[in-house]
């Protein structure tokens, strides 16, 4: 009969029709499993809102397309798979479909300048400067952050950790004194390139969300560059005042927020043992008496006992002067630019002590 459909026909409709019920359900679960899913750290900025956002949409968009390519490979792999006797054999000459090349380069054009300009305005929308920003320097070096903030009279003061006020703007002045870092806190969800001899910027706005959060270098930038950990303090207003009135006060070496002890301390085994000073010495080297195993640096247990006075005080100040068998020159930051002179000769005196001096 004229009118009726031939089998192959009818065994296709119903393959594609299976096709598009097991492509929708697998496209729905997997928009709902990626959407479910907490990719990220808590949020601490203002930025981090439409950042977050922009990955949802990604992931929305991204998913359902996934399963429609992975769909058709599997039907194609399946329908239309070499069978036995046919090896020698050559398929029929297939001529194209122009509307549908049209429509599948069409789509995936129309979605991309889509999705690039809704990040094009994201990105213009969280870069936007704000009135009364607060301007904070960041250095980066192997492997340490460096914090600077306006002193009196035109000074900075630097400061081990990054502390900032709830619910300000901030502009953070990224550099690098030797290779390319990169500055990342997650959960501001922003992070930039330290380039040396060029000035980046990066923008950021606190939330009232009180706390501490990771700051890292997100750049390979050496063999130490899994130590390069710091912690960005978000505290009160008034908080953050009296912590900058001590840093300043303390010409650079205060960490306040809780932590000037430590940061600020003359004792040698705090020194090396706490992340929250300048130094953190076991966070890269072993040392018995102190309880750390860091394998970054020389083993402090096999290179210090040798060693004079002048020696391992020449190694904190100027760790380059003369650098342990088997580890590369610029491993180590200069601590004489960084810690105090007493913070140097408590170190000296803890490893002598240790060592049985």
């Amino acid at each position: 009969m004229s009118g009726e459909v031939p089998t192959a026909s009818r065994e296709s409709r119903v393959q594609l029709g299976q096709m598009l019920i097991i492509g929708g359900i697998a496209a729905a679960l997997g928009v709902a499993l990626a959407l479910l899913i907490d990719w990220f750290p808590v949020a601490a900025s203002e930025e981090a809102g439409p950042i977050d956002t922009l990955w949802d949409v990604l992931l929305i968009v991204s998913v359902p397309i996934f399963v429609l390519v992975t769909t058709i490979v599997l039907y194609s792999a399946t329908r239309f798979r070499m069978r036995p006797g046919e090896e020698l054999m050559d398929g029929p000459p297939i001529h194209g479909n122009t509307k549908l090349e049209v429509i599948w380069t069409a789509i995936p054009a129309i979605l991309l300048v889509a999705l690039c300009t809704y990040a094009y305005v994201v990105l213009v929308d969280i870069e936007k400067a704000e009135a009364n920003t607060m301007e904070v320097r960041v250095v980066g070096e192997q492997f340490t952050w460096t914090f600077f903030y306006p002193g009196q009279d035109g000074e900075e003061v630097a400061s081990p950790q990054l502390y900032l006020p709830a619910e300000t703007p901030v502009r953070f002045t990224v550099q690098s004194k030797d290779v390319i870092h990169d500055f990342w806190v997650p959960a501001f969800r922003m992070k930039i390139d330290a380039v040396p001899g060029i000035d980046t910027e990066l923008r950021a706005t606190t939330t009232d969300r009180l706390g501490e959060f990771p700051v890292v270098c997100a750049e390979l930038c050496g063999l130490g560059h899994s130590t390069m950990r710091q912690s960005a303090h978000v505290v009160s207003q008034q908080d953050f005042d009296g912590w900058l009135e001590e840093l300043r006060a303390g010409g650079g070496d205060a960490a306040g927020g809780g932590e000037p002890e430590a940061a600020g301390s003359t004792d040698g085994e705090e020194l090396f043992t706490s992340a929250a000073t300048p130094a953190a010495c076991g966070s890269c080297h072993t040392l018995a008496a102190a309880g750390t195993n860091g394998t970054t640096g020389p083993n402090l247990d096999e290179v210090v006992p040798p060693l004079d006075e002048a020696q391992i005080r020449e190694s904190i100040t100027d760790p380059d002067a003369e650098v342990a068998e088997g580890f590369s020159p610029g491993l180590m930051p200069r601590y004489g630019e960084s810690l105090s002179e007493e913070q140097v000769d408590a170190l000296v005196e803890y490893l002598m002590e240790v060592s049985g001096k």
